[in-house]
């Protein structure tokens, strides 16, 4: 081989290695934006978007702006605790995403408070649950009792195809109870998605 050919070659190379590593940065995009990518397996973050915002909407507006939310927290405001969530469908996934969503909205109303030391998993904070224990042993302070409400949900999911056309079908479903364990709000979203089918899988 010639030197100018090897020179040809060596260039080729270079810039096809320099593309490659430009390929591969990552560029920022705005998750409530339309260029989040998305496809009919998973559940993505315009899924969980749309999901939360749907249950916010009418739980804020079927349930707390209706003024029939009572409370024993402070300042009347009521105690909220999160109870089971079931995941339904195929995909490991953390049902956080939806559920922080959803809090972070309600605790905004000024109308809610989170019991964050009450769970069917344990306490989401372990040193707010002693601190807790601790205050109810010595009685220094006035603790709150049992959460007013409970929020529970669950996330079903339904997958069919025809020829090399798949969708899927995810159903998310809350519930708000009260101590008594009365269901004062239910809702649900549906979110179906299509696509074709990969060469390989489902």
């Amino acid at each position: 081989m010639n030197r100018p050919l090897v020179s040809t070659v060596l260039v080729v190379a270079t810039a096809a290695l320099l593309g490659g590593c430009a390929s591969s940065q990552a560029t920022y995009v705005d998750p409530a934006g339309t260029r989040t990518l998305s496809n009919v397996g998973e559940i993505n973050v315009q899924d969980w978007n749309m999901a939360s915002e749907s249950m916010i909407n009418s739980l804020i507006s079927k349930h707390i702006n209706s003024g029939s939310l009572k409370g024993s927290g402070p300042d009347g405001r009521a105690i909220l605790a999160i109870s089971r969530m079931v995941n339904n469908t195929s995909i490991q996934i953390d049902t956080d995403i939806l559920v922080k969503k959803i809090r972070v909205a309600l605790l905004g109303t000024g109308k809610v408070v989170a019991d964050i030391t009450a769970g069917l998993g344990g306490p989401e904070d372990p040193l707010a649950a002693e601190a807790k224990r601790e205050q109810q042993f010595l009685g220094t302070q006035k603790v709150a009792g049992r959460p007013d409400y409970t929020l529970s949900g669950k996330i079903i999911e339904n997958r069919t195809r025809q020829g090399n056309q798949r969708e899927s079908t995810y159903v998310f479903q809350m519930a708000l109870a009260t101590r008594d364990g009365l269901a004062v709000w239910e809702e649900e979203k549906t979110i179906t998605k299509q696509g074709k089918r990969a060469p390989v899988g489902w």
